[in-house]
């Protein structure tokens, strides 16, 4: 539906003048194609039989607007006595055409009618070339193809996966070697200075706040460059034009076109996706979007990915965190198509505009505004709930329970966090990763999914060597070891670049040996999986990808969408998350079982 709903609405006939003045021809110099001319004939004669309609609208231009599938103009036509013929007569008009142009008739009838003012304007004006313009508009007909528009935006959508985590990994290195080095000596170092080294506080600051805390810090390259990517796409005008290819993505599954904004949103964070739901005009569009929002993979999730992937896929980690965003995408699909065949059937249709903005260089000043409001953002985060949640779990697994140990000294597996953890285990276990380990770090994952990672580096906490102890280094020494690893990071991720397109220009290093912490993750999921440790590893980011997103999120939704779908959101989350880790871990060992 296009500006001519409003601007070439008639004045309604007086009653007896319908029969005086015979019903007004096509715009003239204007006609449409011989196939829609002939359908709208047709149609204008059954509606010239119904009076109750021709005494009101001219019969062509309300014959175009059934066509265009104008809503209140349908309803009207329903009601109205003889109406149900109508009806009938443009049923078969529109199969017709359909069948005919393989394309929904309102976009037909509007690329028909705009074809023929710029017709006019190209004679009536004489302008200069404008060479950027042409390339834009040929630039347009490739990524807003019908058919090439989606496989294109996915296709960028990897590229930008892809060049994340190849490019961030040797950053993501140097800062989890300068937070587990330096930072934890000069901590330590400070404590012992003071006359507190050796205590629980030392404890509480090394293996609760910096290894928590330090966790998800390390993954903060993976963001800005994921950031950086999006908005680069963003100023560049690219994603108004992935909003428009995905709008008849939208509509078959029961969404308005302007649903996709939110969640696109949503791969940033879910609690802005929820608030963007505002747009939508409609409650059921609103409530619907915001079910789905949480579904879409934010960048909190990305850290847990990106750490699982590298440890049991460090040859395909950009394949299989992309594969994270499109299950997301998949599952939001599905759930959209039941919902709608379900709880939202009914839905009041409104058009969806969006002005494509013109093709541009990214502006620096936009792009580094971008990154930092959304990587501070990060930060922030982990230095209030990360933090606190760090300290919390510290002290659940330093507190013991029935007799083992006493505080800050005692086996995890024996502390109340053990505990806890271990009551939910069973949950777990027909997943793959029935393990206290994993299922306490799911939990604490409810309060920020980033937390994931730093209750997995504080759960595995591997002691360090006491060989090690000796081999301290000076304050000088480690600051120049810092800016040494920061250009040899910098160098790696300039022999990424070529990488990421098949190009290998340089000598291929032989792969890093896994961590002391990588490989008790991969001894603990290959115990707890029955030797498909790969696979269960797969299941737990499924259902890392799946479940609530973070209490934060919780809150949006009840403010959004109230109580009762809060409630109902939360519940068929996880429901939704355990039985689709449950379908990638058994079905998946099925199919491996079957192989071998």
């Amino acid at each position: 539906m296009d500006a001519t709903h409003i601007l070439d609405r008639p004045t309604p006939i007086p009653a007896g003048a319908a029969n005086a003045a015979p019903a007004p021809a096509a715009t003239a110099g204007f006609s449409y194609s011989p196939p829609i001319e002939a359908e709208i004939t047709g149609l204008s004669a059954a509606i010239a039989q119904v009076p109750a309609l021709a005494q009101i609208y001219p019969p062509r231009w309300l014959a175009i607007k059934l066509l265009e599938q104008d809503e209140p103009l349908l309803a009207e036509v329903k009601a109205a006595c003889g109406g149900a013929r109508v009806m009938a007569a443009l049923g078969q008009s529109l199969e017709r055409l359909h069948h005919h142009f393989g394309d929904d008739v309102d976009i037909v009838l509007a690329d028909q009618r705009y074809s023929f003012v710029n017709q006019l304007v190209q004679r009536a004006l004489s302008q200069p070339a404008n060479r950027h313009h042409r390339l834009s508009d040929r630039v347009d007909q490739i990524v807003t193809h019908r058919w090439l528009g989606i496989p294109i935006f996915l296709a960028l959508m990897w590229v930008v996966f892809k060049i994340t985590t190849d490019i961030a990994t040797p950053y993501i290195d140097w800062v989890d070697a300068v937070i587990s080095g330096p930072i934890s000596h000069w901590a330590a170092a400070i404590l012992g200075a003071v006359g507190l080294g050796g205590t629980w506080l030392e404890s509480l600051l090394l293996d609760g706040v910096i290894a928590g805390v330090g966790g998800v810090l390390v993954f903060v390259p993976v963001l800005m460059w994921l950031y950086v990517a999006l908005a680069v796409l963003e100023d560049t005008g690219y994603m108004a034009r992935a909003a428009f290819v995905m709008d008849r993505v939208m509509q078959k599954v029961g969404l308005h076109g302007k649903s996709f904004l939110p969640m696109v949103v949503g791969f940033g964070c879910s609690v802005p996706g929820l608030y963007a739901t505002r747009t939508l005009e409609h409650r059921k569009d609103r409530i619907l979007t915001g079910l789905l929002v949480p579904f879409m993979s934010c960048g909190a999730r990305l850290p847990v990915y990106v750490l699982f992937a590298t440890v049991f896929f460090p040859r395909n980690v950009g394949l299989v965190v992309f594969s994270m965003y499109l299950i997301g995408i998949a599952v939001a699909i599905a759930l959209g198509v039941l919902l709608k065949g379900t709880l939202f059937k009914a839905k009041e249709e409104t058009p969806f505009l969006i002005e494509m903005p013109p093709y541009r260089k990214p502006n620096l000043k936009t792009v580094w505004f971008y990154v930092w409001e959304r990587t501070s953002t990060f930060i922030k985060n982990a230095w209030t709930i990360i933090l606190v949640t760090s300290i919390i779990i510290w002290f659940l697994m330093a507190t013991p329970v029935n007799g083992n140990g006493r505080f800050a000294n005692t086996d995890i597996e024996d502390s109340a966090f053990g505990l806890i953890s271990g009551a939910a285990a069973p949950v777990f276990a027909p997943l793959g990763f029935g393990s206290w380990e994993s299922s306490g770090a799911l939990i604490s994952g409810f309060v920020a999914k980033e937390v994931i990672v730093s209750t997995t580096a504080q759960v595995y906490h591997i002691p360090e060597p006491a060989g090690d102890a000796a081999n301290t280094t000076t304050f000088a020494e480690d600051v120049i070891g810092i800016g040494r690893g920061f250009a040899q990071a910098t160098l790696d991720t300039l022999k990424a670049v070529p990488l990421i397109v098949g190009i290998n220009l340089f000598d291929a290093a032989d792969d890093a040996p896994p961590t002391d912490l990588m490989a008790t993750v991969q001894t603990s999921f290959n115990v707890t999986s029955g030797g498909f440790g790969a696979l269960a590893a797969f299941a737990f980011m499924v259902f890392v990808l799946l479940y609530t997103p973070c209490m934060v999120t919780v809150a949006a939704m009840r403010q959004e969408l109230g109580t009762k779908w809060m409630w109902l959101s939360v519940t068929g989350q996880f429901a939704i998350a355990w039985l689709a880790a449950l379908i990638v871990f058994q079905g998946g060992r099925l199919l491996l079982q079957m192989v071998m």
